[in-house]
């Protein structure tokens, strides 16, 4: 970690709660960009466009441009270009995304591809059996990502990863997956920033979705205890973190421990 050029931040539950920042949040960016490190963004959040994501950021003391955030919507969006090109899709999200899924024509008919967002109210029964219809009748379903849970002022809420496996053995498939833990986001991520893998820090509140996937391509992983966050999830884990900190206020003083070592 000595080598570090770079530091990647996921946002709910690292920098943020609810659109409220977390103690430290300000100062541990910050210190990143006084260190002269590139300084990433990675989420799973598909309630917002990245556009509003970073105007959620900038509101809360952390100055964020859009184009450093890459949200699983935009990854989506470049799979679905790419894997289906000009396919309508129906798009089950909780949450106003459409910007972030540019060239992407959206129907409520005749879908020839589903794309499964985020978690909500949106995930009615009949929402979830029409998925599970088109599925079996041979429309593609794409997840944004396999989250299971996220955590909120009033607890943790079950996210879209907790649906999947249940379409999966219905059908018979692998639902393709685009966002955390999908390894293409680090990688896009990194990319991005200009930085090597291998040189990045990856700072997250879920040990499977962020720590866990940025280490198996080489990123450093630096596990918070704050957001969703559970400690039995990480003793019972048989692969461990290369670093937990209580909370990204600590970062500074691992950065400044790591570095001069």
């Amino acid at each position: 970690m000595a080598d570090i050029e770079g530091v990647l931040f996921d946002i709910d539950g690292v920098l943020l709660t609810s659109w409220q920042p977390i103690e430290g949040a300000h100062a541990a960016v910050e210190e990143v960009r006084r260190l002269g490190l590139a300084c990433g963004f990675l989420t799973n959040t598909t309630s917002r466009s990245s556009a509003l994501i970073a105007r959620g950021l900038c509101e809360a003391g952390i100055d964020v441009d859009p184009s450093q955030i890459v949200t699983a919507a935009r990854l989506t969006a470049e799979y679905v270009r790419s894997t289906y090109p000009g396919a309508r899709a129906w798009l089950l999200n909780s949450g106003d995304v459409a910007e972030d899924l540019d060239g992407i024509e959206l129907v409520e008919s005749d879908p020839e591809v589903v794309v499964l967002g985020g978690a909500g109210p949106e995930f009615t029964h009949e929402a979830y059996s029409r998925v599970l219809e088109l599925l079996l009748a041979g429309v593609p379903v794409v997840a944004m990502h396999r989250a299971m849970m996220w955590e909120t002022e009033a607890g943790l809420r079950a996210d879209t990863g907790t649906y999947l496996p249940g379409l999966e053995e219905v059908a018979g498939v692998n639902i393709a997956s685009v966002g955390k833990p999908s390894l293409s986001g680090f990688l896009a991520a990194t990319e991005l920033m200009g930085v090597d893998p291998e040189a990045t820090v990856m700072v997250g509140d879920d040990l499977t979705g962020d720590i866990l996937s940025s280490q198996r391509v080489g990123l450093t992983g630096v596990l918070v205890r704050t957001g969703k966050f559970r400690q039995p999830i990480l003793d019972l884990a048989p692969q461990k973190p290369d670093y937990v900190i209580d909370s990204v206020g600590d970062l500074p003083k691992l950065l400044a421990t790591v570095l001069e070592s």
